[in-house]
């Protein structure tokens, strides 16, 4: 499908029809993504203030067929959120859409702009006394509109579920310049298809996001942390299981460290307070949020004891304060910016069977190993199945080193991931990034399906093409 760029005369166009405000300057911000492998192209960017005016925005670019690019947070790691290539599109921005609309506490409902930081609303439930309990390490920078989009994870899939589980109505401009009106806070609606999760996990090529309608949790009565040594992810997964036959839903968060994950922080982040004096090979992160009634430090304190006796811990600590236990979140959570620190040769966001996971930890270790010498962190959202598998040079290598193996690395992590029932994506979406993965791994019914919903709701290909569906392939379909 052929699009024309933004250009001068397009920018007319919308001069005519909105406010000049709306356009702003094309910070480098807007086209360029985390990691630095892309730069995108920028013809145009808009920042709306309404819903009306993005509706505007994406009806004269359908008529203009110029490609829209919708921006959120900008902290999406699969480079959904920049255009490398094609006609220069126009990016639509929601930042200035970033109110909190209104908050029901009886009724556990949160409704705000897309554009709302993730830390905000969280901070508007917790001042109703209630919990938004999406949480992961860019929420001071993400945007909910973002979040949705990718359907995105974190830390408290374990008990909450994903942002998909969090939403019970959305608000959205389709790809003719429509608005759909779904912001309902109905938790039953039986009303034919579900265009709310349609458009979760879309990545802004079915339309555009502009609010959406939270649930909100209780607040805990009282929160429990704790680090436990494991002597092996099989440990883990038991020790996991121990945890929820004890605890049930109450367990928040149980996530997975290893300990070449903790030499990445004293090698870049020294400042970072580790709880050990020797690194162990692998620990797990453990949050509790327990009903009234009941004390989390003694809860975690029986479950230590407990799963010493079986063999499945080696050491721990509970945390005996707020400040100690956000000194152990800050281990996990500056993991990531350690691992950028080194720089990867190939990072993996994967998500596997429960019972499949230390099999593919102890089988990808000896692909990888199978390439050369490499330094593998394999950490994360064990309770749920999604590991962060990352290679990295040898100590003192150069990730230049090893560009032409970075495809090898990946393929290998993906046949492997796919081959155990496995998924290539888990929390970060497909973007630009995974493309090929999608076409290589997904069920060609699938495919075909996603295709036709892409057509039929977009038939000129205008909304982030190139994310999610290869475009070629789209072209062969539209002719």
């Amino acid at each position: 499908m052929m699009h024309n760029s933004a250009d001068s005369a397009f920018r007319q166009t919308l001069l005519d029809h909105l406010p000049d405000d709306v356009l702003r300057d094309a910070e480098p911000r807007y086209s360029e993504e985390p990691r630095g492998r892309w730069q995108g192209a920028i013809g145009l960017v808009a920042a709306p203030r309404s819903t009306d005016q993005v509706a505007q925005l994406v009806a004269l670019a359908a008529d203009a067929r110029v490609p829209v690019v919708p921006y959120g947070g900008g902290t999406g790691l699969v480079g959904g959120q920049i255009m490398p290539e094609g006609p220069a599109p126009l990016v639509i921005s929601l930042e200035r859409m970033n109110s909190i609309r209104a908050i029901y506490p009886e009724e556990n409902v949160l409704i705000c702009d897309a554009g709302a930081i993730l830390a905000q609303v969280q901070q508007a439930a917790a001042a109703a006394g209630r919990l938004f309990p999406l949480s992961l390490a860019a929420q001071g920078t993400a945007r909910i509109g973002g979040n949705l989009a990718t359907n995105a994870g974190g830390t408290g899939v374990l008990r909450y579920g994903n942002a998909r589980d969090l939403c019970l109505g959305l608000e959205a401009v389709l790809p003719d310049g429509q608005i759909w009106h779904g912001l309902k806070r109905l938790r039953k609606d039986n009303t034919g298809y579900d265009l709310r999760h349609l458009l979760i996990g879309s990545e802004g090529t079915l339309g555009i996001i502009t609010a959406a309608s939270l649930k909100l949790s209780p607040q805990p009565a009282h929160m429990g942390t704790a680090l436990f040594v494991v002597p092996s992810p099989q440990a883990a997964l038991s020790l996991l299981a121990l945890a929820r036959a004890r605890l049930g839903e109450m367990v928040s968060a149980f996530e997975l460290i290893s300990g070449q994950g903790l030499a990445f922080l004293s090698e870049t982040l020294p400042d970072v307070r580790q709880p050990f004096d020797v690194a162990p090979a692998w620990s797990v992160l453990i949050d509790v949020g327990l009903v009234q009634g009941l004390d989390p430090q003694d809860a975690l304190e029986e479950l230590f004891a407990s799963a010493l006796s079986e063999g499945l811990v080696e050491d721990g600590i509970v945390a005996q304060s707020h400040q100690q236990a956000a000194d152990f979140w800050a281990v996990r959570e500056r993991i990531p910016e350690a691992n950028k620190r080194i720089g990867s040769i190939s990072s993996h966001d994967v998500s596997l069977p429960l019972g499949a996971l230390p099999a593919f930890i102890d089988r990808g270790r000896a692909l990888v190993e199978g390439l050369g010498d490499f330094r593998i962190n394999c950490f994360g959202h064990v309770g749920d199945g999604n590991l962060h598998y990352n290679v990295f040079p040898a100590q003192g290598g150069r990730v230049s080193n090893h560009q032409n193996q970075r495809a090898e690395v990946q393929r290998r992590v993906h046949d492997l991931v796919h081959d155990m029932g496995g998924s290539v994506s888990a929390e970060h979406g497909i973007g630009r990034l995974k493309v090929d993965d999608l076409e290589r791994y997904s069920d060609p019914a699938k495919l075909a399906a996603m295709r036709a919903i892409k057509t039929a709701l977009d038939p000129f290909g205008i909304m982030n093409p190139g994310a999610v569906l290869n475009t070629a392939q789209m072209a062969v379909k539209q002719t």
